[in-house]
C-alpha cells in the first residue's frame, strides 16, 4: 500500500497583477512543510506538479528543507481552471480589486457560480477546456500514479481545483460537491490517498499539521 500526498501550493499573490507567484508567506508555508517531513524521514518516489510558476515555487520551498527528492514532473493536466475566465462568462464588467472584506466574498461568490454553470456545460470560458476534459485530466494522472506507484509515495503539488476534483472522484461525489472541497482547501495543506493496486482511498483531507507550532498556527490562508 501506498501513499499519494496531493499538496496546494502556498499562499499566491491573491489581488496583484501577477496571481501565480509565492507571496513570502507562501514560501514560508511551503519550507515548514518541507521542514516537517525531513524531522519525520518521509521519503518520496515520485514527485509531480502543474505547470504553473506556484507549483514549481512551491516544490522548490519543500525540497530546500527536503533534500533528496526525486526529479519532478511538470503536467499540465494538473493546473488550475482560470478563474478570470470563468468569472468574466457570468460577469463581463471588470471586476475591482478584492481589497475588503466584502469585495473578496464577492469574488468567490462569483467563482461559485461560474464553476456550478462550467460543470453543467452552461458556460464555455475562452481559452479553457471543458469541465469533462478537466476532470478527464486528473483522472487519468491519478490513474497512472495508481497504476505505476501503486507500492510507494508520491507527492504532487498542485492547485485547489485539481485536488478538489480528485478528491470528488475517489469518493465519488457529483461534480458540484467538489466546488464546496475547493473552497475550503487551504494554502500548503496536506491531502492523502492510500494507493493500491486497484484503487485510491481518501486518508485525510486538508490537514496542516506542519503549521501546528505556537509560532506558525496563524500562518493559514486560503488564496
Amino acid at each position: 500500500m501506498g501513499t499519494l500526498y496531493l499538496v496546494r501550493h502556498g499562499q499566491a499573490s491573491f489581488g496583484a497583477d501577477d496571481y501565480d507567484q509565492l507571496s513570502p508567506r507562501g514560501m514560508e508555508q511551503a519550507e515548514c512543510l518541507g521542514q516537517y517531513w525531513q524531522e519525520r524521514g518521509q521519503p518520496f518516489d515520485a514527485v509531480f506538479t502543474g505547470t504553473l510558476r506556484r507549483h514549481a515555487q512551491t516544490l522548490e520551498g519543500i525540497a530546500r528543507q527536503l533534500p533528496g527528492l526525486p526529479a519532478a514532473e511538470a503536467l499540465p493536466a494538473l493546473n488550475e481552471y482560470d478563474s478570470h475566465a470563468l468569472i468574466r462568462c457570468i460577469h463581463p464588467e471588470p471586476l475591482g480589486k478584492a481589497d475588503t472584506p466584502e469585495r473578496y466574498r464577492h469574488h468567490f461568490r462569483l467563482l461559485c457560480d461560474a464553476l456550478a454553470q462550467w460543470m453543467s456545460g452552461v458556460i464555455t470560458p475562452a481559452g479553457m477546456p471543458s469541465w469533462d476534459d478537466f476532470s478527464a485530466g486528473i483522472r487519468s494522472t491519478l490513474e497512472r500514479i495508481r497504476q505505476q506507484h501503486a507500492g510507494g509515495n508520491v507527492l504532487v503539488v498542485s492547485s485547489g481545483g485539481p485536488i478538489s476534483a480528485a478528491v470528488a472522484q475517489v469518493l465519488g461525489t457529483t461534480p458540484e460537491a467538489s466546488i464546496a472541497l475547493n473552497m475550503r482547501i487551504r494554502n500548503s495543506a496536506v491531502t492523502e490517498f492510500s494507493i493500491s493496486p486497484k484503487r485510491m482511498m481518501l486518508q485525510t483531507f486538508n490537514t496542516l499539521n506542519h503549521l501546528d507550532t505556537p509560532q506558525t498556527r496563524d500562518w493559514a490562508t486560503f488564496a
